[in-house]
């Protein structure tokens, strides 16, 4: 009876002993995940690659400026404790487009943003642009698409793996466009900032956010931008493209921007950040429905003093009229414009539970990733 009792001792022992060692497993797994949660992580992907040179004007080559800019802006953006940054390539080695995608994926990144430069043939347009995905009938932005997805020649079975793309028929990229429709908004936010910097900064011309077929940009799982630095085609923007000085100044810019980013959008400590607005293009015309908030006009808020919630709907280059044919019947629309990107905002309240109504409502026009945003005095608030 002593040896059976001191048997079940034992037994219960090595029961507790293995259930306090899954305990402080899932503890550890839980802590590690929340740490690997905590920061705020960037792809940064240098356009190009060893035997893929990209343009070549004047001596300058495309894949080593790129490289050099990445690396400074990694390196400004590593002193900051709370973002984590990845690279796509830190040497001069060939990466598949679609491994790109893939990093940032694997990464569970937050942004993705890949640096290239620009060249054309008559060698006199200059300036910086910045791309987000999107179809285009605008020839100059499909001829950068073209030039920067041509890359894919160099892959092994490359026809099999872009089947059905067709780079002169930008139409045939829309069925590999869905995955980043989600983020659309973030993306044009973050790309304007890249713009504002360059222009606010370093007085360079600005040629705009912009929306192209980029091969690198359709698989990623999260905000992504493709930044054209400038015009390696015209000598004075190339050699300033080349210089120390000037890659210093552009990399600055840009980590400034993707820090402006991650302020506004990124929540610490999870994998998650403010729901992107997707801007719908409205088929119909259905009546409005009766906002619960106190009506409001174009870019007049209903209250100017103290903290209020917004909802917003919708970002975009285009300068839209605060009409509800424009925004699927939706009326009580207010605008903030920005440099590059106009923020469209449905209602207005002081009370966080009939801003939830107006999200319901937002939501069921359509508006699928509309969020609610919150402002103090007049001014949007993280």
């Amino acid at each position: 009876m002593h040896n059976t009792i001191r048997k079940m001792d034992i037994a219960m022992t090595g029961n507790m002993k293995l259930k306090l060692a899954f305990f402080t497993f899932i503890l550890c797994c839980s802590a590690a995940f929340a740490q690997g949660n905590s920061k705020f992580r960037v792809v940064l992907d240098p356009g190009h690659g060893a035997k893929d040179y990209g343009a070549v004007y004047h001596g300058f080559i495309e894949k080593n400026i790129a490289l050099n800019v990445v690396l400074k802006v990694g390196k400004i953006l590593e002193k900051d404790p709370g973002v984590q940054v990845i690279y796509t390539r830190k040497t001069d080695v060939f990466i598949e487009l679609g491994e790109r995608c893939n990093i940032a994926n694997r990464a569970d990144a937050n942004v993705f943003v890949s640096i290239h430069c620009n060249g054309e043939s008559k060698k006199t347009a200059y300036g910086t642009e910045t791309f987000v995905i999107g179809t285009t009938k605008n020839a100059s932005n499909l001829e950068v698409a073209k030039k920067e997805n041509a890359v894919i020649s160099l892959e092994q079975d490359y026809k099999v793996k872009y089947a059905g793309y067709d780079p002169n028929r930008p139409e045939s990229m829309i069925g590999l466009m869905l995955q980043q429709e989600e983020y659309i908004n973030q993306s044009i936010d973050l790309a304007s900032k890249v713009e504002e910097n360059f222009t606010d900064n370093l007085k360079r011309k600005k040629r705009g956010v912009k929306q192209a077929p980029f091969l690198v940009l359709h698989k990623t799982a999260m905000p992504s931008i493709l930044i054209e630095l400038g015009f390696l085609s015209y000598q004075p923007e190339g050699e300033y493209l080349n210089s120390d000085a000037g890659q210093d100044e552009l990399a600055e810019s840009i980590a400034k921007a993707i820090l402006a980013y991650k302020k506004e959008y990124f929540i610490p400590g999870t994998s998650d950040y403010s729901e992107p607005a997707v801007v719908n293009e409205p088929k119909a015309t259905p009546k409005a429905d009766k906002p619960v908030t106190k009506p409001a006009t174009d870019n007049t808020p209903a209250s100017s003093k103290g903290q209020s919630y917004r909802v917003q709907i919708a970002a975009s280059g285009k300068d839209l009229e605060t009409v509800p044919s424009n925004f699927n019947g939706l009326g009580n629309i207010t605008k903030e414009k920005g440099a590059s990107v106009i923020k469209y905002f449905y209602g207005e309240t002081d009370n966080r539970e009939e801003a939830k109504t107006l999200l319901a409502e937002a939501k069921a026009k359509g508006y699928t990733s509309a969020f609610i945003a919150t402002f103090k005095d007049g001014k949007k608030v993280n």
